[in-house]
């Protein structure tokens, strides 16, 4: 048990519960989702995958995903983030350790369904964390901090994975599953045992709770409203699903494009997107800080602009240059937008409502992570070429960009958009 008006060395235990979800989403993302694109290939050559199977294992993620936060907002009011954190990683970590079992492709994909749905439970309960433990001018910073942890868990697996492949050959992934999936059950029990679901739970006050920054809920909309009426979720919704739309046609197809376009070898390429993972360490912090200092709506503009160029300079196939300025320009913005949203839906809603309302726009973002990577993989195949996709990508992301400009502040809220 965690005493009342515990604080270690003053430290205010909201930045306890950051750390924790940086730790969530390592494994919960990081492991569960970002670690899949390295061990694919050793997996289908076991396995004898085609490439139709191993699209249809990652979309099964994105699938079990979008099933999870449809009804982890509902499930939250029941059990609290707390719970439904452990439960959720437990069930990532143990269908991983079981994927390292698997001898086919429909076992593979059963499995990694669940490591999906897992992945979204874990996700959403931790994001919902941010508003009760922290008020609206230190939102975008806090969120921004716990979604680094899929940029740490993409360089961990960029160097463990290929390490483990070296030392067993090509059941080397059976390893690496296992490990990473005992690691993610490792870090549920910690999550379980540091996280609690509000501040009033160790007799503290969220962090920055004085007169000048609190901002008071009631008025914004009224409690037992159905979030996901009203116009401004909507908004966001829509805004969201253009990133999901347009980030994971790039995180997908780069590497592809990098070497069958562009003649890199496959080492150089995934060194590429090692930095991009380096880079992305910052995004979180950095955007988050400037919604909270200028504004949420300044955040989402500046983090699409950057989008925008990047997709932009590798569709357009300059030399070498503008390809390191666009891999630049994806990193320092790659976890951004999910830590603008985090922010801006725990501005407009109270502790109450603030699971089903992200639940809600990230359901609406998986639809867009789902339906992107398909198009743009048709795009490519029809034109001969992955530029065509990448510049739907900057058309989608322009588009952001103007949703974006016509976000307008919530209800009484102020000082927020």
């Amino acid at each position: 048990m965690i005493p009342r008006n515990m604080q270690l060395h003053q430290l205010h235990y909201g930045w306890i519960i950051v750390l924790t979800g940086t730790l969530c989403t390592i494994a919960g993302l990081g492991f569960g989702r970002f670690a899949l694109g390295m061990l694919l290939p050793s997996m289908a050559a076991t396995l004898k995958l085609d490439y139709s199977q191993m699209g249809f294992v990652s979309t099964g993620n994105f699938i079990g995903y979008l099933v999870s936060v449809f009804i982890s907002g509902h499930i939250i009011a029941r059990l609290g983030q707390r719970k439904l954190i452990f439960i959720t990683l437990s069930l990532v970590g143990l269908s991983m350790v079981l994927v390292s079992r698997a001898t086919n492709f429909q076992q593979v994909l059963l499995l990694y369904i669940i490591t999906g749905i897992g992945s979204g439970g874990a996700n959403i309960s931790m994001m919902s964390l941010v508003s009760p433990w922290f008020t609206t001018a230190n939102r975008g910073k806090a969120a921004g901090f716990m979604t680094i942890g899929s940029g740490f868990a993409i360089i961990f697996a960029g160097m463990f994975i290929p390490l483990v492949n070296r030392q067993y050959g090509s059941e080397g992934w059976r390893g690496s599953w296992l490990f990473l999936g005992a690691l993610v059950i490792f870090i549920a029990v910690v999550c379980l045992l540091l996280l609690r679901n509000r501040p009033s739970d160790v007799g503290l006050k969220p962090y920055g709770d004085d007169e000048s920054s609190a901002v008071p809920h009631k008025g914004a909309i009224g409690r037992n409203v159905k979030m996901h009426k009203n116009r401004f979720v909507y908004h966001l919704g829509a805004i969201y699903f253009l990133f999901g739309y347009t980030y994971v046609i790039y995180a997908t197809f780069i590497v592809t494009a990098l070497v069958k376009e562009r003649g890199f070898s496959e080492t150089l390429a995934g060194s590429f997107w090692a930095w991009i993972g380096f880079l992305s360490l910052f995004s979180g912090p950095v955007f988050g800080t400037i919604a909270d200092r200028l504004s949420r709506r300044t955040g989402l503009m500046l983090a699409f602009t950057f989008h925008f160029i990047s997709y932009l300079l590798v569709a357009s196939r300059l030399p070498g240059f503008f390809l390191y300025l666009s891999i630049f320009f994806y990193g320092v913005v790659a976890w951004s937008i999910p830590t603008i949203m985090a922010a801006s839906i725990g501005d407009f809603v109270g502790p109450e409502d603030i699971a089903k309302a992200f639940g809600f726009i990230t359901f609406i973002f998986g639809l867009g992570q789902i339906t992107g990577p398909s198009l743009a993989g048709i795009l490519a195949q029809e034109s001969g070429s992955f530029s065509s996709s990448f510049y739907m990508a900057a058309i989608f992301a322009f588009a952001a960009i103007i949703l974006s400009a016509f976000l307008k502040k919530p209800g009484m809220t102020k000082n927020i958009l």
